[in-house]
């Protein structure tokens, strides 16, 4: 693990021994880093709101305030260039913003934490950063669903053993096989989407979690960030900390799930006993004795990945179980499951939509696989068909499955065209239902962009 800076000009948030400080912080100084940008974001929003606020004397003058968000503008870019650092005994990323600013700024750093607390702080920085990551993983998640589907699409009428605890079953088909993991996706979108307007919410003015007597304007923060609302209830503003995290954790299970059993199917029907499916070399890696391995780890990994995002969305969970109402430190362990979660996630469909749009089916062992009793059930329906009952066609087909063997895969294929089977694919209703999110995607992203472009821009012009 990197070794946390220290620094002796940090700000001093009560009396503590170095030990226990340690061990409060954790890996905060560290995992904070991801959040700096989105600090200095609440920053700007809080301090331009302070600007606006009707007491006298103003505590912001538009001057100071446009000197303060220049600051803040400057320690983002730090941040981004992984230049910015949060010391030990700073604490976390708050007192770091607030340490620079008073380096850089004198009194008007000291100002900034006027009527806020760290507690809603952190809670509108994981919901500024949690929002940005969920558009990111849905936008990510609709990439690999349109891979799959491309594939589904190009390979439709490829036949393929359909399986039941792993043993053949029934005919199935490439297409159906790929575009069922498709649609799978799609539906994992609903919670994503769920847990992006749970996060969409604005908690900043909740201080403590008891409000404070100030006039502040929630609504103009709400406004600043390009939340949709704000969180009404400054008690829940602060109970829902966590609770956020824990259902975006569920969303992303759900994906990753998906994705593992995808994975495992890639394993399983690349095998050489298989063949169904060259995955390409530079997803495989080699034996370091074994000259001849080509080992599928990009696959395996996501399966174990699965169960971490899986074993992270119990975990916070867990730390919320028993918690009273109000803040409790307890919470602070939820973050680096949540930080990990957005990561692994993304970066698992990121590699998976790579994989699939170099997948290569291979047509002759897929059709090699069909022995005769694959067709079995087929062929007792088209007794049923022609006025037999289905238990003496049940058994009749059982007693004589020899007599299957010149049964066409293709036909039987083109036999089902039913809604949703192999003849019956609606790739156009696929396409629309991308299209949607697609749409979705970009108009929630344009309101977050055009909102926090708007709050650093109005250095300048006069107006809070």
């Amino acid at each position: 693990m990197s070794k946390i800076p220290t620094s002796k000009t940090a700000t001093v948030v009560g009396l503590i021994d170095p030990d226990v400080l340690a061990f409060t912080v954790g890996k905060d100084p560290l995992l904070d880093l991801e959040l700096a940008e989105w600090d200095c974001l609440g920053s700007a929003a809080h301090v331009t709101m302070l600007t606006r606020m009707a007491v006298k004397p103003r505590l912001f003058s538009l001057e100071e305030r446009d000197a303060v968000v220049v600051e803040l503008g400057r320690i983002a870019e730090a941040a981004r260039r992984r230049e910015f650092v949060i010391t030990e005994a700073d604490q976390d990323v708050h007192l770091a913003v607030e340490r620079t600013l008073t380096e850089r700024l004198g009194d008007l750093g000291r100002r900034i934490h006027t009527g806020r607390s760290r507690n809603d702080q952190v809670a509108v920085d994981l919901r500024l950063y949690g929002r940005e990551q969920l558009l990111g993983v849905i936008g990510e998640a609709l990439t690999l669903t349109e891979r799959l589907l491309r594939f589904a699409k190009r390979h439709r009428v490829v036949p393929m053993v359909g399986r039941t605890h792993l043993q053949p079953a029934m005919p199935s088909s490439v297409g159906l096989w790929a575009s069922g993991f498709a649609e799978g996706l799609l539906d994992d979108l609903i919670p994503l989407w769920a847990a992006y307007d749970i996060t969409n919410r604005n908690p900043l003015g909740s201080a403590a979690g008891y409000g404070v007597p100030l006039p502040i304007d929630r609504g103009l923060t709400t406004r600043l960030l390009g939340f949709a609302v704000p969180i009404h209830n400054v008690v829940y503003a602060s109970n829902a900390r966590g609770k956020c995290e824990s259902i975006s954790l569920a969303a992303l299970a759900n994906v990753m799930l998906t994705l593992s059993r995808l994975a495992e199917d890639l394993v399983l029907y690349a095998m050489p006993e298989f063949g169904y499916f060259e995955i390409p070399r530079e997803f495989c890696t080699g034996s370091s004795i074994m000259p001849q391995k080509y080992n599928p780890d990009v696959c395996e990994l996501i399966r174990a990945k699965a169960a971490r995002v899986v074993g992270a969305s119990t975990a916070a969970s867990m730390i919320l179980k028993a918690l009273p109402g109000g803040y409790n430190r307890d919470l602070q362990e939820t973050k680096e499951l949540y930080l990990e979660g957005f990561q692994t996630t993304r970066a698992s469909l990121r590699i998976l939509a790579r994989l699939v749009d170099g997948l290569k089916p291979r047509p002759d062992r897929l059709r090699a696989a069909f022995t005769p009793d694959v067709f079995a059930t087929d062929r007792a329906l088209e007794l049923v068909a022609g006025g037999m009952s289905f238990r003496d066609a049940y058994h009749q087909v059982r007693d004589h499955l020899e007599e299957l063997r010149m049964m066409d895969p293709d036909a039987a294929l083109a036999a089902k065209t039913h809604l949703g089977a192999t003849a019956g694919l609606d790739f156009e209703g696929y396409a629309a239902r991308v299209a949607e999110d697609r749409l979705r995607l970009r108009t929630q992203r344009k309101i977050v962009d055009i909102a926090l472009s708007k709050l650093m821009r109005r250095v300048g012009q006069g107006t809070p």
